[in-house]
């Protein structure tokens, strides 16, 4: 188990603030605030390192598996026309992250980046129908080696207002790669073939670089 780059600042300032605030108490209150401060305090950091927590995972799936890109729950799967960059029906598997998930996300499969897109937008709950499409987002498009196309979609929610990702248009994507994150969480989208094979069922908890989502 390891911490996250993206958490670094937040929990340096996390803690500094903390220790502040907890030796104010020592001086304005009597001990049992101070002790409560301590508490709620340590409780609170915790929540936070669980945020930006990287657990070592081994991928196991066989070459023409997708892997699951993120925790959480799969929360859709359906048919659906995506608009952005494949402009055709494809299958859609969504996986929605709570802010207990781990928040780190990878590449689902291997082959070359060939569009990357960052998309400022609302902050509706990541499980609002628009918000795949309204929401601040990012996409990219990886074409595997049998040139079959794999859209990842991440989204930002309520709670999850920084997108962090790494794809670069050009770049070879390899499976269990860091292809970015989302602070605090919120929501994963899948575009695979119609043609795939589908490995999961709705309500499933999964686990990034663990589960496998579909075959190609």
């Amino acid at each position: 188990m390891k911490l996250h780059r993206e958490g670094y600042r937040i929990l340096g300032l996390s803690l500094a603030a903390f220790l502040g605030l907890s030796f104010l108490s020592y001086y304005l209150f009597n001990a049992m605030v101070f002790y409560g401060f301590v508490s709620l305090f340590t409780l609170l950091y915790v929540l936070i390192l669980q945020f930006f927590r990287v657990p070592s995972r081994n991928i196991t799936a066989e070459p023409q598996q997708v892997i699951c890109p993120a925790d959480g729950k799969i929360v859709v799967i359906e048919e659906v026309f995506e608009p952005e960059f494949l402009k055709e029906k494809c299958q859609q598997i969504s996986i929605f992250m709570s802010p207990l998930n781990v928040h780190a996300n990878y590449f689902p499969v291997d082959g070359k980046v060939i569009y990357t897109q960052y998309h400022p937008g609302k902050y509706l709950v990541a499980w609002h129908p628009k918000s795949s499409t309204e929401n601040e987002r990012s996409t990219t498009v990886i074409e595997t080696m049998e040139g079959k196309k794999v859209l990842v979609r991440q989204i930002a929610g309520a709670m999850a207002r920084r997108i962090c990702f790494y794809a670069k248009t050009g770049m070879k994507s390899t499976r269990g790669e860091e292809l970015g994150f989302i602070k605090f969480g919120s929501r994963v989208d899948v575009f695979l073939p119609l043609e795939a094979k589908i490995h999961v069922d709705l309500g499933q908890d999964v686990k990034n670089r663990k589960d496998v989502l579909a075959s190609l």
